[in-house]
This record gives C-alpha cells, structure tokens and sequence, in this order.
C-alpha cells in the first residue's frame, strides 16, 4: 500500500449539481497538503516562542527551590524541547488513533488508505516525540543541577542518564520519550488497525510520565494535584491529538460518515470533559491560600481559563456539526480553530512547569504532607476506617464510574426485556464497593503511612476485589448491550472490546502459569527488593501499585472463577489445582512477614515518624493480616469453585437427558451394543 494512493473519484452523468463544490483537483491537493504540513510547523515554532517569552523573566521556580538559576539559552532549550515533546505527542497519539479508530479498515482487518496516511504521520510525529522528550530529560538535568549541557556531554552520550535516573522530573521525560520511540518502531511495522489503535492509546498514556512528577505535585495535597495533572495531561493529548488529526484527515480527502462522526463526537467529549475536571482540580489545589495578584502563573492560568472558556462552545459547536452535517464546511472550519486554541492552551501548560503556582510562596508545609499530602494526626482505628475519608481522584472515581457504567448497561438490557442476574450485579456492586473503600476510606487514609493498613489495603485490591468483579461478568454484559459497528463501518466499542479479550496480550496473560506467577511472585519481588522502599516515596507509584495490585488479581482470577469466557480456560479440577498450588505461597509470604527482624520501607516509615506505630510490631501486624486474610478470598474462590463445578455438571446431565428423550437413549444403546459386541468376541 502507497501513501501516494489516491482514492478513485466516483462516476458522474448528468448534469454537474451547481449546488455542489467539485472536487478538488490532485494537484490542488497536493498543495493543500503542503500548506498544512507547513503550517502546522509554523504553529509549533510560535508556541515555542511564546512558552520561551512567558518564562524568560521567571526565576522564581529555581530560587524557590533552591537550585542555582541556569543560563537564559538553556532556560530556552528546555522550554522548547518539552513544547515539541508535547505537541508531536499530541499529533503522534490522534493520527494513530484515527487510523485505528476513525478510518474503516480493510476486510483483511488492515488500515485502509486514509488510515495508512494517519498512520505514517502518526509514526513521525512518534519519533519526533521520542526524540524531543530524551532531549528534553537531558536539558532538565542539566536545568535542574547548574551543570551546562556541555558538561553533560562530556561524560559521554549517556553520562547522564544516571543523575536523570535520581531526579523525577527528567527521569519521566526520558521514560516517556524512551516509550514514545517504542511506538514509534511498533507503528512502522504495524498495519493491522488493532495494533494502531493500542499505540495510539500507548502514546497518549506516554503523556502521563513526565505530568505524574510534575513539579507543582508536591507538598500538601500533591495526591490530587498529582493525579489531576495526570488525567488532564493524557485527556487533553488525546483531545488535541484527535482534532488536529481529524484536520489532516479531512485534507487528505477522508470522510466523516454518520457513525464515525457519532464515535469521534464521543471520543472528543469525554476526553474533553475528562481534561476540564482535571484541570479544575489541579489549579484549585496549587492555587489554595496564596495570593491571586502579581504572579506570572496566575496570569498564564487566567489565559489558559480564557482560552479554555472558548474552546467549550467551540467543541459545542462542533459536536453539533458532527451530529447534523459531519461533511460539511461548518465542521471543516471549526476543527483547524480548536487545533490553534487548543495548541495554545497546551503552551501555556508546558510553560507553566517553571513558574511557581502561589500556593507555593506562602505555603509551610509540614514533613508529613511532604511524604504523602495530608496530616496524619491520631491512631488507627476501626471507627476511622468510616471518619477519616481521603478521596482517591483515580480509584475512587473509578470506583463510582463503573458502578454507574455497569447500572446503565444492565437497565439497557432490561429495557430490551433481557434479564441479567441479580448476582452478577450485586459481585460487581460490593467489588466496586470495597475498590471504593481501600482506596478511598480510612483505609486509604492510613495506608501510606502504616504498613499494617497498607497490607489491609493490599489484599482487598488483589484478592477480594477482583473476586467480586470477575463474578460481575462486565465484558459479557458489555457485549450483549453494545451493538456491533455493522459492515463497511469503522470498528466501534464492541470491536474494541472484542480486540483487546481475544489479543495476543491477554491469551499470554491469562495463561495459567504467567498468571499465577505474576499473582504470586509480584509479592515477593515488590516486598523483598529495594522497589519497596523506593515506592513508598512517591503518590504515583502508590497508585501503580494499587493498579498492580487490581490488574495482576483480576488476571489470576478470571480464567479460574470469572463469568466472562477467558482465553484460557481449564477443566475444573485443573482449576482447583492451581488454586492448591498457589495457596501455600501466600502462607510462606504472611510468615516471612511476621518473621523478619528488618523493617521493610524503614527509611520512609521513620521519616513519617507516626509516634504510637513501633515499627516492627506494625510490620508483624501486617504479615499477620497477610497471612490471615489471604485465606478466606482463597476460600471464597474454592467454594465458587465447588458450586459452578456442581452447577456444571447439573447443566451437562440436564442436556444429556433432553438428547436422550429426542433420539430414544441412541448414545445408551449403542454402549450396551459396544458392550455385547465386545463380551462375544472375548
């Protein structure tokens, strides 16, 4: 397939429509083509420009911090490099996206020729992505240590990568430029519209790297400014990216039909939405209790907020174009507007990481708000499980959205006159409930600073959790209410769906062996390394081990217990064994727990310094509390076991009766035959 392949103007006869625009000629095309290629080059060079212009004067953020302020070239450099890094992302996540999403795929399940256009780009901008965030890491260590990049270069090609590995800023501009040139090399061998779309999502959520240590997610309350910055960080890429490849694919000669126009509608709201949320959070929490007047980040907020106030009856608009003429020149003129103002908007974002928020000049934050956002002031207790709430922005909205999510479908099938099990949605219920609770409760609020309580949190979200969801049968429910995307449509929900239960990914996952190995070893590998220590340090990877914790239990359990069909799935006494096989493990670990003479995470727990928590007692509590309640959801999964195995064999027997009735006991009677056959001739 060439990216030069034009597709074949439709046949007229006839008199020409007078009322219809002709279309363009290739070589006019081709010219428009250019003109965007250039444009969109130029967009990118102006916004550099004014991210160097906003932070040019601002010392504030190294004098705040107390960090030797760098030269005015390098303050520059830095600049530049995250704005490419950002806006080639952006581009890099929507083409991708739209040549696995938007454009309909080939019946061989390869993109077709506008979707390849979208996936070159997509592949380009991946690299240059790749490219610009590693130098970018590179130019922050530099920006953050007063050596020069000269300096840097002198250790060697990559001297600096161990001072990046030390610092959270640039580390996560290199892992995210490191996963972006991953994309990259998969989308240049990649035409299966599946795979495209995983990469688009995987340079999206590259997105979330660099904001997770964003240097404004510190001190008091940088468990929400943290995760805002992350959902608004990736939304917002997504957003950006999916408009600004949405005007390339309209260049290019690519259409919006009713149902696709119906799904970019979708894609573009909830992104949207999802990024407005975040945003509103994360200023709130980095503007709370200074003062509004004098700050260069309060006046690019106030801009951004400007800007921001535009783009949503932009996207309005848009949507409403979409829904009633998705072809026409109303959409077409509104999508290059959205991808300048929202450009903008993501300039002023980039810019704002060197300029100190307010809360930051008046703030006197304690050591404990330091480590982990919030105060804790008086003994854990079973009464303040209930009192003592601290909200997780991801896992307790996560919570509440598929609870709801779940709800809606199961009212869409009873609208239908479909009844769905009440058990499978009380499961889903209490397994959204008790996410709900680890994360968010008492239980969350203890939890980063006892390791008692991080182990109650633990084994909820990797044993009771995804027990109860698998019961819930979500992806069967989700299959019977999404309507398929029909022929000649681009993929739809069901579709994606369908892609991800039955990729490569989740039959070598789920695999019985990869899966108890996973559910078991992740135990002894996170507890038993130094990873241990170094994750109790930081909000994000607290929240990548609770969604460690969730995936890699979900993923055990699945295959053994779960309503939905698995890629893998055994007999039942196959099943039964791996349950035997791993139950001891989770004794072993309880034990060597309570054992142990070394406190796990000592350095971090000493700094929390919680006086009425001996830390070895704590620690003992917790491999107890390992031990204990590792063995009553191991219990709950036998006895589920026992039931579906009985009910099974009840259903099997049910069918063999009804055969027999329909064919006079044929199967019996040729047995007995066998068997008559067999004691004559022996």
């Amino acid at each position: 397939m060439s990216a030069s392949t034009e597709p074949a103007a439709p046949a007229t006869t006839g008199p020409a429509d007078p009322t219809r625009p002709a279309a363009p000629a290739p070589a006019r095309r081709r010219d428009r083509r250019a003109l965007l290629t250039g444009l969109t080059l130029v967009l990118l060079a102006v916004c550099a420009g004014a991210a160097v212009a906003l932070t040019a004067g601002d010392d504030g953020f190294w004098r705040q911090s107390g960090l030797p302020v760098p030269a005015p070239g390098l303050k520059a450099a830095t600049v530049v490099a995250k704005v490419l890094a950002v806006g080639a992302t952006a581009l890099a996540a929507g083409s991708l996206l739209v040549a696995g999403l938007v454009a309909a795929p080939q019946a061989s399940g390869t993109v077709d020729v506008h979707g390849y256009r979208a996936l070159r780009r997509g592949t380009a901008a991946a690299a240059a992505a790749g490219v610009a965030a590693i130098v970018a890491g590179w130019l922050s260590v530099a920006d953050m240590t007063g050596n020069s990049p000269a300096d840097l270069a002198s250790a060697g090609p990559f001297g600096w990568l161990p001072a990046a590995a030390t610092i959270e800023e640039p580390l996560g501009w290199t892992l995210a430029g490191a996963l972006l040139l991953l994309v990259a090399v998969g989308a240049a061998f990649s035409l299966s519209w599946k795979a495209v779309a995983a990469l688009g999502l995987a340079a999206a959520v590259a997105t979330a790297l660099p904001a997770a240590v964003h240097p404004a997610a510190t001190g008091a309350g940088h468990d929400w400014s943290g995760d805002a910055n992350v959902l608004r960080a990736v939304a917002g890429t997504a957003w950006l990216g999916l408009v600004a490849a949405l005007v390339a694919h309209r260049v290019h000669g690519g259409s919006l039909t009713g149902r696709t126009a119906g799904r970019v509608r979708g894609l573009l709201a909830t992104t949207g939405v999802v990024y407005l949320a975040g945003e509103v959070v994360f200023q709130l929490v980095v503007t709370d209790a200074g003062t509004l007047s004098g700050s260069a980040y309060v006046r690019a907020a106030v801009v951004a907020a400007v800007l921001l106030a535009l783009l949503v009856p932009l996207t309005a608009l848009l949507a409403r174009g979409l829904a009633g003429d998705p072809g026409g020149a109303a959409t077409g003129r509104l999508l290059p507007v959205l991808a300048v103002v929202g450009a903008a908007v993501a300039t002023l974002g980039v810019a704002s990481i060197r300029l100190v928020p307010p809360r930051f000049l008046v703030a006197d934050d304690s050591a404990m708000q330091t480590l982990i956002g919030w105060d804790v002031d008086r003994p854990f207790g079973a009464l303040t499980v209930l009192t003592e709430w601290r909200w997780n922005l991801l896992f307790g909205t996560g919570a509440l959205a598929l609870a709801a999510l779940y709800l809606v479908a199961v009212r869409r099938l009873a609208a239908r006159g479909v009844r769905w099990p009440v058990g499978r949605t009380i499961a889903w219920l209490l397994g959204c409930t008790t996410l709900l609770l680890a994360t968010s409760s008492g239980l969350g609020f203890y939890s980063p600073a006892m390791f008692s309580v991080h182990m109650i949190s633990h084994m909820t979200l990797n044993m009771l959790t995804p027990i109860l969801l698998s019961l819930g049968g979500a992806v069967t429910l989700a299959l019977r209410v999404l309507r398929p995307a029909g022929r000649g449509n681009p993929p739809g929900p069901r579709e994606w769906l369908l892609a991800a239960v039955h990729s490569r990914v989740a039959r070598v996952l789920t695999h019985p062996g990869c899966a108890a190995v996973l559910f078991v070893g992740s135990f002894y590998v996170l507890y038993f390394t130094p990873l241990f220590d170094g994750a109790l340090r930081f909000h994000w990877t607290h929240q990548l081990m609770n969604l460690h914790f969730v995936l890699v239990g979900y993923l055990f359990f699945w295959p053994l217990i779960g309503v939905d069909s698995a890629p893998h799935r055994l007999p039942h006494l196959g099943r039964l064994a791996v349950m035997l096989a791993t139950m001891p493990f989770h004794a072993f670990f309880g034990v060597a727990v309570m054992s142990s003479a070394t406190v796990l995470g000592e350095n971090f727990y000493r700094q929390v310094g919680l006086p009425w928590v001996d830390l070895l007692d704590d620690q003992r509590t917790g491999g107890g509390i390992a031990w204990a309640t590792g063995e009553i959801p191991m219990l709950l999964v036998m006895v589920t076991l026992v039931v579906q195995w009985s009910r099974d064999d009840s259903r099997e027997a049910a069918r063999k009766d009804r055969q027999a009735d329909r064919d006079d006991d044929a199967e019996l009677r040729a047995y007995n035959a066998m068997l008559e056959q067999m004691r004559r001739g022996g």
